[in-house]
């Protein structure tokens, strides 16, 4: 408790703090009239601190009407337990002279997790009566309320601590009041600016050995004392350590683990967080009754034997573990170090239930075969934005579960001690000079199935939801899109552990003003000088489907990796995630051969990976739009053909008689020549396919592999590494391209010549992209990754026989591109979010955030000929 009663007046003293930690509930106590209300908009923000006078007011429109007090207090706690589960600082301004009241308040932060602190405004009665007079809502009140308001005062002030109030700040007198500054503390557990590298090692239990061989692997130089002993390890690069706890117990030098992690710790090149062995060992230290099993006796009599070396160690031992904190909260809260294991709404938290939970974790209450107790899964679960690295439950090998790992791969029985390198989230080992300690169990694996355990939840893609993305910022999903998103992922999806990607889709150039065309590329070509963006490439646009291919080295990899269909490398689904094959034999065979491509070109061993993520079209476009032509495209064909010939015919002969049917007869040829256009632009794209032989595959982007995003890699190099995939196997189709300057006309031009070979043989069009790929305006806006142009018999098919028609091509330039060109960029960030978090190594829910929200905006309502 801090009783500021001397303090003198303000103005001839040094400001007097009062210290409150930046996450806490402040309860301010006092009298009416007190100045409660004056001391929180002195030193609190105005949407810190909640009063229950104006809570009063909001139920009842008068602040003073007693009678809502109970209504104004419900609304009080309400927001107090709102704001304590965001993690905001919370005042609360009442009287709270009465234990009732208090007690709620207390519970209300021991819920939250959080501390609550009280601060005592005890002015004398007179002060308290004359700021009441002042007040022209109170000037009526009875004195006999403050009076009653100071007994209750005076009974509570030596009862604060043990009510639960961690720190009790006392001010009494006007001036101890004026004379005080609150100082937000940071919490012990807050460590986020300390931004690493970190090396995160997991249980030691006194194998000091091992732990001086992963150190060396680590990189780190040994320092050792006089008598040869290692007392610290410092890395060259200024790396930092992070012991995750149980250094000590069951192994054969628990003492010599403590020293070095004690002397790395005091010279500032480590961290540690205590384990459930060091708060045992901790407590018999300080004379308290415990248990010697697991591991402690042994302990215990390492300790002995060094009494007669360093009779000060043991004193040394109790106070390091005195001081260690229930978990750090590290790398701007992207990583948090603990022993257990911790839920995130107890990241930061400061409670005898965190502190428990990072220490010996959640049990169901039940034991197992072996009289262990069984522990409540809580990583399955998990879906932090942190990362949450610990140890406590061994296991055989260190695995990702849902952005949780376990580095207790049990050395101290034999296993291996295992670091963990961050931010780059590599795994270093070394093997266990022998088994120093029986396990009561075999180690087995935390993960359930696979690196993500139970990877989806409904909850982690129903109702309306904000993505945020490192591109685009904030991108919104509404609940109905997301409703028709989960029923195409939940019924006709691929396996969900292979949908790691969704192409975005792509909006069309700008409407051109050209006589006779829809689309043109100078539209184009300007947008993107408008954008600040020089070199662009114009790729072929293919008449296929887009086709999304996961290609992994081979099956295992697949499986081991993805989970995918065993027997099948990879996967290959449509751009709303179908599977592009309902034969996965097909599916496998079209692997393979490009798993060869791949291993013949070497891009394995190049990109240091066993998985390639690819961007691609397959061909023909007849293979997935069957139904599309038979109902749409081949009707309109067929009954033009059947009808307008004898049409004409019959008009022809009507003309031979000498009548002037001379305007109908031309209008009819028109319509039956552009009807044959019509069929003859979509019969391009159709051709039978008796099995894969007859498939083409278009790839033109190599969108990531392990460990790393090829997204932003520029065009050129991504078509460079395509070609020599292309020039392995006559299945895969090349994809022509040009590079245009936008500044400079002439090769605009010539980009505008290329389009209009390319169209008048029978191709679609093109897309423009920019030749860096990822690139940003002047501004800083994220720029289109590729706009469409597509060719004018291409467009037939979309708009109609007769689309090019003078008054037809007037009415169809009056597009609305706004809509599809924000989609198209939202999308593409919502695409390249993923990408990054899977290279990253996120949890697959992640990933699957970003990859739902795309499927969900194509369920948004815009013209699906744009």
């Amino acid at each position: 408790m801090t009783d500021t009663s001397t303090t003198p007046p303000a103005s001839a003293a040094p400001r007097t703090p009062l210290a409150v930690p930046d996450l806490s509930l402040v309860v301010l106590v006092g009298a009416t009239g007190s100045g409660k209300s004056t001391f929180a908009a002195r030193h609190f923000k105005p949407t810190e601190t909640v009063s229950s006078d104006f809570c009063r007011g909001l139920v009842s429109d008068d602040e003073n009407d007693q009678s809502a007090s109970k209504d104004a207090f419900d609304v009080l706690h309400y927001i107090v337990g709102k704001r304590l589960a965001a993690g905001r600082l919370t005042v609360v301004d009442a009287t709270n002279v009465q234990s009732d009241a208090r007690k709620q308040l207390v519970a209300l932060a021991r819920e939250h997790d959080v501390l609550p602190v009280a601060i005592v405004l005890d002015m004398p009665e007179e002060v308290c009566a004359e700021r009441n007079a002042a007040r022209p809502d109170r000037a009526g009140l009875p004195r006999r309320v403050i009076q009653r308001h100071q007994r209750e005062l005076r009974r509570s002030l030596r009862h604060l601590e043990r009510e639960g109030f961690r720190r009790v700040h006392v001010l009494r007198g006007t001036a101890a009041a004026e004379a005080a500054e609150v100082v937000r503390e940071r919490r012990f557990n807050d460590l986020r600016h300390l931004t690493g590298p970190f090396d995160i090692i997991g249980d030691i239990h006194g194998c000091r050995s091992e732990l001086e061989a992963l150190l060396t692997a680590l990189g780190y130089g040994l320092v050792r004392d006089a008598a040869g002993r290692p007392v610290d390890a410092v890395h060259p690069e200024g790396r930092t350590v992070v012991f995750v706890g149980d250094l000590v117990d069951r192994g054969p030098d628990s003492p010599g683990v403590l020293r070095l992690a004690m002397g790395m710790v005091d010279a500032g090149h480590a961290l540690c967080v205590p384990g459930n062995h060091e708060n045992k060992l901790g407590r018999y230290l300080g004379g308290r009754q415990v248990k010697v099993a697991h591991g402690l006796a042994e302990t215990i009599e390492q300790l002995e034997r060094e009494d007669g070396r360093d009779p000060a160690f043991r004193e040394r031992v109790r106070a390091f573990i005195d001081s260690l904190v229930s978990h750090y909260v590290l790398d701007g809260g992207a990583l948090v170090v603990c022993h257990a294991g911790l839920p995130e709404k107890y990241h930061g938290r400061t409670s005898g239930r965190v502190r428990s939970h990072a220490l010996y974790g959640d049990t169901t209450g039940e034991t197992d075969e072996f009289g262990l107790p069984v522990r409540y899964p809580w990583a399955e679960d998990y879906r932090g934005r942190a990362a949450v690295v610990y140890g406590h439950t061994p296991t055989p090998t260190a695995t990702w579960l849902n952005n949780t790992i376990c580095l207790d791969t049990g050395a101290v029985f034999g296993g291996r001690l295992t670091a963990l390198r961050w931010p780059e989230r590599e795994l270093v080992d070394v093997p266990a000079e022998q088994v120093w300690y029986e396990p009561v169990r075999p180690l087995a694996s935390e993960a359930p199935g696979g690196a993500d355990g139970r990877p989806l939840d409904l909850a982690d893609v129903a109702g309306r939801r904000v993505v945020e993305t490192r591109h685009l910022g904030r991108i919104a999903v509404k609940e109905e899109n997301a409703a028709a998103a989960l029923e195409v992922m939940s019924r006709f999806a691929v396996d969900p552990r292979a949908l790691v990607y969704l192409p975005p889709t792509m909006a069309p150039c700008a409407t051109s003003k050209e006589e006779g065309y829809l689309e043109h590329p100078a539209e184009a070509f300007a947008a993107y000088r408008a954008d600040g963006v020089r070199q662009v490439v114009c790729e072929e646009k293919h008449m296929g489907s887009r086709a999304v291919v996961l290609l992994c080295r081979d099956a295992d990899a697949a499986h081991e990796r993805f989970g995918t269909h065993p027997g099948v490398p990879g996967a290959v689904y449509t751009r709303t995630g179908r599977p592009f094959f309902d034969d996965t034999a097909v599916t496998a065979r079209l692997l393979e051969r490009l798993g060869r491509c791949a291993e013949d070109t070497g891009l394995w061993e190049e990109l240091q990976t066993d998985w390639l993520l690819l961007d691609a079209e397959l061909m023909p476009w007849s293979l997935k739009a069957q139904g599309l032509l038979r109902s749409q495209y081949a009707a309109v064909g067929a009954a033009s053909g059947a009808v307008l010939p004898e049409v004409v015919a019959a008009l022809e002969a009507t003309a031979a008689r000498g009548v002037d049917v001379t305007g109908l007869l031309g209008r009819q040829r028109e319509r039956a020549a552009d009807a044959a256009a019509f069929t003859e632009a979509y019969r391009r794209y159709c051709w039978t396919v008796a099995g894969p032989g007859d498939i083409r595959l278009a790839p033109f982007q190599i969108l990531a592999a392990q460990g790393r995003t090829l997204a932003t890699l520029p065009h050129d190099e991504q078509l460079a590494l395509i070609d020599r995939l292309v020039a392995q196997d006559p299945l895969l189709h090349p994809t022509r391209r040009i590079v245009v300057d936008t500044h400079d006309e002439e090769s605009v031009a010539a980009g505008t010549r290329w389009w209009l070979e390319l169209t008048a043989e029978g191709g679609e069009g093109m897309v423009v992209k920019p030749l860096g790929a990822y690139v940003r305006t002047p501004d800083g806006k994220l720029v289109r990754p590729g706009i469409k142009c597509r060719g004018r018999e291409y467009l037939r098919i979309i708009y109609g026989p007769e689309y090019t028609r003078p008054e037809n091509l007037s009415r169809l330039r009056i597009r609305h591109l706004g809509h599809k060109r924000s989609l198209a960029l939202r999308e593409y960030a919502l695409g390249l979010e993923a990408l990054d978090r899977l290279a990253t190594g996120e949890p697959l829910w992640r990933v699957h955030e970003a990859v739902f929200a795309i499927l969900a905006l194509e369920s948004e309502p815009v013209d699906p000929r744009l």
